[in-house]
Order: C-alpha cells, then structure tokens, then sequence
C-alpha cells in the first residue's frame, strides 16, 4: 500500500509533460488491451461463420442437386422439386444464405449443360433469385449494377436483354464491360453490335475476355467486320484486327491494305501483324518498297512478315539489313538469310567481323 502511494505520489510531483507521456502510455496499453479482446472476438466469430456456412453449402449442393436429378424429359415441375425451391426461397431473404446459393449454383453452371444447365436456370428464377439481380440493376451504385449483370451472365438470362442493354453507354468503364460480356455471351458476333456506334475506349482485357467467350462457341459464323476495321474507334479496330487474325478473315485484306496508312502507329504495326497471319503477299511488296518511310515498330513487324513470306528474290534487300543498328531487325535479316541462301550465311559468318556481331551469328546458328 505504502508503495502504491509512493508511485502516486510521485506522478502527483511529476512535471507536466511527463504526467501527460504517463497519461498518454496508460491510454495506448488500454486501446492495445481492447484491440487484442476485439480481435480474438472476430477471430472465434470468423470461425464459427466459416463452419456455419460450410455447413449451409453442404445441405444447399445436396438439395440442389436432388432438385437436378428429380426432373424428368418433360420439363415440368415435380413435387420434390416444388419442395426443394419453396425451401430455398425460405433462405435466400437471409443475404448470407443467398450468396452461398449463389455460388454453389455457380460451379453447379461450370460442371453442367444441355438440359441441366437450363433446369439450373429454372431454379434461378422460381426461386426468385432473378429478383435480386434485377433490382441490382436499379441502384445508383455502378458496382451493384455491375455484380447485378455479371449474375444475368452467368446464368444466361436473355429474358432480361432490355434491362441490360440500357447500360452499354454507362459512365463507368467497368459496367459498360459487364453489359458487353453478357451481350457477347447471350448472343455470340451479334453482341458484338454494340461496336457500330462505340465512342468511348474498349480496354485490351475487355478485348482478350470477348474473344476467349466468342471462341468457346463452336459452328458460329461470323459478321462482317470490315465496317469496324473502319472506325474512328481505336480501340474498336484494334479489337477487329484481332478477330480478322484469329478468324481468319482472308476476305478482308484490301481493307487491312488501308490500314496500313493509319494515323495510329499500334493500328499500322497490329494491321502488318494480321496481313502476316493472313499471307499479304501484296502488303509486303508494298511495305518493302516503303520501308526507310516505316517507323522502327513498323519495320520490326514487316521483317516479322518477310521472315514468314520471303522469297529468294528477297534476298537483296535482307543483305542491306544484316548488320543493322536494331537487335530484332538484324536477328531476322540474318535468319532470313540463313533460310533463303545458306552458303552465303555460312560465308559471312567466315568474314572478319567485330565482337557482337559474332555473337548475333551464334544466336542465329543455335536457333
């Protein structure tokens, strides 16, 4: 006790501004104590949800997939299946329960298809959870609009097109992203209509997502892209560059030809790389003729193009590059050499030539 009051005594005594340090330890140690009770609290409730919801996912997978394998070939309703939906209805007011429905229906949609893919969007609207995604679409929020059509995606839901579309000029990029992919998914190259009239820019992962959806289809054919290889939209012939190279688009090299007077470099440097695809013959005399008037990303892809479709009467203007001040320019020349006129190849690399170039001369042998 008389030691207690000694200490008491002493911050009585104490200068201010060490009263204030002590008052300000014993503060911080208290907020320290409180956070550490706090956090094991969230810990142990984290714990106890995780279980809880694994628990939930187990007895939603069995019920939905009783509800799966209950239907019949006639595509009506049954008993058991009536049973399982009013059932799920019951869960998904509770937001928790409902996003665990949602994705077990999720995998349940990347496992299935034919006549399961749709009792699963059967499911989805009787019981209702149509209704949430829809009102998602209503809120002034771009995110909840965006979750809201990315759900319509998944599930296929084309009923619901009006709602979706109305958004394809939204001011954020990542909405107008998610109506595109849905409208790609639903309706394969006649989604892609939304790029006749498309002013804002079409991001390169939105253009790579269009086309790994556009390429999981099968006996499709495509439309015309020659009015979108014409766009004053960058990025929208950017993107049909790419479905000409990967669909081979054979029918649109005179347009591709245009392009290669673009005001955009990319533009001009994408359109030598899809000729080359393409086996643009013409293109390549043309462009060789102009080369000294290419910038260097240009003439990197035509040597690109020649090394594909070089000809003997090539090798004239190859020589005239071999040892040019560009790495890739002078790979290529040299293996281009090497693949129309391989004893003269063998000659030069028997000259008297400096230390790099040596080194160039190797690479190109060991590839």
């Amino acid at each position: 006790m008389l030691e207690y009051q000694t200490y008491i005594d002493y911050i009585k005594d104490a200068p201010l501004l060490m009263k204030i340090a002590w008052g300000a330890c014993c503060f911080l140690i208290s907020i320290i104590l409180l956070l550490t009770i706090y956090l094991k609290f969230i810990r142990r409730y984290l714990r106890i949800k995780e279980l809880e919801d694994l628990e939930f996912r187990k007895e939603y997978e069995v019920s939905i997939i009783e509800y799966l394998y209950s239907g019949d070939d006639s595509g009506t309703i049954n008993s058991i299946q009536e049973s399982i939906i009013d059932k799920i209805k019951v869960s998904i007011n509770n937001k928790s329960k409902r996003k665990i429905i949602i994705k077990v229906l999720y995998d349940l949609m990347n496992e299935v298809s034919g006549e399961m893919s749709d009792s699963i969007k059967i499911f989805y609207y009787k019981t209702g959870l149509i209704n949430d995604a829809l009102k998602r679409l209503e809120s002034k929020k771009w995110h909840i609009i965006a979750k809201g059509i990315g759900e319509l995606t998944r599930f296929k839901i084309d009923e619901v097109n009006n709602n979706v579309t109305k958004f394809i000029k939204h001011p954020k990029k990542e909405v107008r992203k998610e109506t595109q992919l849905y409208l790609v998914s639903l309706y394969k190259f006649e989604g892609l209509s939304f790029l006749n009239n498309m002013a804002t820019p079409l991001s390169e992962w939105t253009q790579i997502q269009l086309l790994e959806i556009l390429q999981n289809f099968d006996d499709q054919q495509i439309c015309d892209i020659k009015p979108w290889l014409k766009s004053t939209n960058d990025s929208v012939v950017l993107f049909s560059l790419k479905l000409a190279q990967v669909y081979n688009q054979f029918e649109v090299q005179e347009t591709l030809m245009e392009l290669l007077s673009h005001n955009s470099k990319n533009i001009r440097v994408s359109a030598i790389e899809t000729l080359t695809h393409l086996y643009g013959i013409e293109a390549k005399e043309m462009l060789k003729t102009n080369f000294n008037e290419l910038s260097l990303e240009e003439q990197i892809s035509f040597f690109g193009m020649l090394e594909k479709l070089v000809v003997p009467t090539d090798e004239p203007f190859v020589e005239k590059y071999l040892f040019h001040k560009n790495f890739e320019i002078q790979l290529l020349a040299l293996k281009i050499l090497k693949s129309i006129n391989l004893d003269k190849y063998i000659g030069l690399s028997k000259m008297p030539i400096d230390e790099k170039d040596s080194s160039m001369l190797k690479l190109v042998d060991s590839l």
